[in-house]
């Protein structure tokens, strides 16, 4: 980590890891030691080593890898020497804390980006240095990927499968180490472990964020889950569900069979759309505010009716911004064309005039993104200062999780979710928020009703009473 507007030593915090103390943790395939070789304001960088046991390996303790594919590959592999599905492993149990984002000495520096360089010296890479590029640029990283030879000694021998792998950017820690968590067994094609359903989320809890607009999101998907096509379908649906990847992705990212696939259904984001796009026009409203709208789906289908002549798309992420524009391909708009749709950095629990001059806000799954206490803040800026005609919320029905079988029991369908609300908390918090403010409110399910559970999305439609 190089020096930044704060002490560089500052990592140790972030990482959980002091920098003054080597410390060492016992893995089913060996040990990894954390340790930091230079430690200054300017400078500072920890070192994580993985130290391979190749007896574990051979009793079965590491795991089904691809080495176990020939009989003389249980004892003469790669795997003490070169980065692999281990290391990742190793990541998500030596940096587990960190990985979370949360840091509660420093949790400025957790939720920002800071200036960081990753060396892997020796990484298995089947594609060479350019897929390397390809995988890692699109994230903000500088790659620089060179290719390490079969033998030093004998040029003729060319390159052999490794690369050395370095990383420059500005990038939130947790970022950097969940793209490093999926993108060291991508590279390698190859995992040291049996590979079931619970990969499945693995892959979207670390890719929440950017896997869904990569534009190597097929490939990756197929090698980190072994190219079997089962679950690469399933974490397409959940990619769908949880970050709103395009619908069209579901067509493409598994190939079907011409003689027997089945017709595609609606996503639950296209049901999200069309629930949403119903609400805005019954209310007739034709200048409409998406609040937290993230990488523009939304945005984008709106743009697409005309009935909606102003569109204000509101987020407090800048990246998920720029995003938004690369989706909408703003930059390639006339004038004439941008007077119709703007994109503005705002927080929704903060004051914010630009949002009071529209008919409609819609905030489509975002409010469980709002820590409980800040919901009344929300309030205040939503229906009391920018006061909207009509107001829609969609957020998941927790009660309808259960009818995912790569869900955890207990867990959130995304990991940056503070709480999801059962259908009668939803109707408590909203019919609270109604009588308070002057509005009027009714429920509507949103996706396929589940008799038992209910649909997988609710959502809320304010409208402000003719009296207040």
């Amino acid at each position: 980590m190089p020096a930044a507007p704060y002490p560089a030593a500052d990592l140790g915090y972030l990482l959980h890891k002091h920098p003054g103390t080597v410390q060492a943790f016992d893995l089913p395939v060996g040990r990894a030691h954390v340790f930091y070789p230079e430690v200054s304001d300017e400078r500072c960088t920890a070192a994580l080593l993985l130290e391979v046991d190749p007896i574990a390996l051979v009793r079965g303790k590491g795991g089904r890898g691809a080495h176990r594919s020939f009989a003389l590959g249980q004892y003469v592999n790669d795997r003490p020497y070169a980065a692999s599905s281990m290391l990742a492993v190793a990541m998500a149990r030596v940096f587990n804390t960190a990985m979370t984002g949360r840091c509660t000495a420093r949790p400025d520096l957790a939720a920002g980006a800071v200036p960081l360089e990753i060396n892997v010296p020796a990484q298995p890479c089947r594609g060479g240095p350019p897929l390397a590029e390809k995988l890692f640029t699109p994230m903000g990283w500088t790659v620089t990927a060179t290719a390490v030879a079969a033998d030093p000694e004998v040029p003729g021998w060319g390159d052999s499968r490794y690369v050395e792998l370095r990383l420059t950017g500005v990038v939130r820690l947790a970022d950097a180490l969940h793209h490093l968590y999926v993108m060291l067994p991508v590279l390698d094609d190859s995992k040291h472990y049996w590979v079931g359903t619970d990969e499945v989320e693995k892959l979207i809890r670390a890719g929440a964020g950017w896997l869904s607009v990569h534009p190597e999101r097929e490939l990756i998907m197929a090698r980190y889950l072994a190219h079997r096509r089962e679950l690469v379908t399933s974490a397409v649906g959940r990619l769908a569900e949880i970050d709103d990847l395009d619908s069209d992705v579901l067509d493409n990212a598994v190939p079907a069979d011409s003689d027997d696939a089945p017709q595609r259904l609606p996503t639950q984001v296209e049901h999200r759309h069309a629930a949403v796009l119903a609400g805005l026009h019954s209310a007739g409203a034709s200048s409409v505010v998406d609040l937290g709208c993230g990488e523009g789906t939304l945005v984008r289908a709106m743009l697409s009716d005309t009935a909606f002549r102003r569109i204000l798309g509101v987020d407090v992420s800048p990246r998920a911004l720029q995003a938004a524009a690369r989706r909408l391909r703003l930059d390639s708009w006339s004038d004439a064309q941008r007077e119709r749709v703007r994109l503005i950095q705002s927080s929704l629990t903060y004051r914010d005039d630009r949002l009071a001059v529209f008919d409609a806000i819609v905030l489509m799954e975002v409010i469980e993104h709002v820590d409980p206490n800040r919901l009344e803040a929300l309030q205040r800026n939503v229906f009391s200062h920018a006061r909207p005609e009509r107001l829609i919320m969609t957020t998941p029905n927790v009660e309808y999780n259960v009818r995912y079988p790569d869900l955890p029991v207990g867990s959130f369908r995304h990991r940056d979710h503070r709480f999801e609300w059962t259908r009668a908390q939803f109707a408590e918090w909203a019919g609270v928020a109604a009588k308070t403010h002057g509005y009027a409110v009714r429920h509507l399910p949103v996706g396929p009703p589940d008799e038992e559970v209910g649909s997988p999305t609710q959502m809320a439609i304010f409208s402000r009473a003719a009296t207040s």
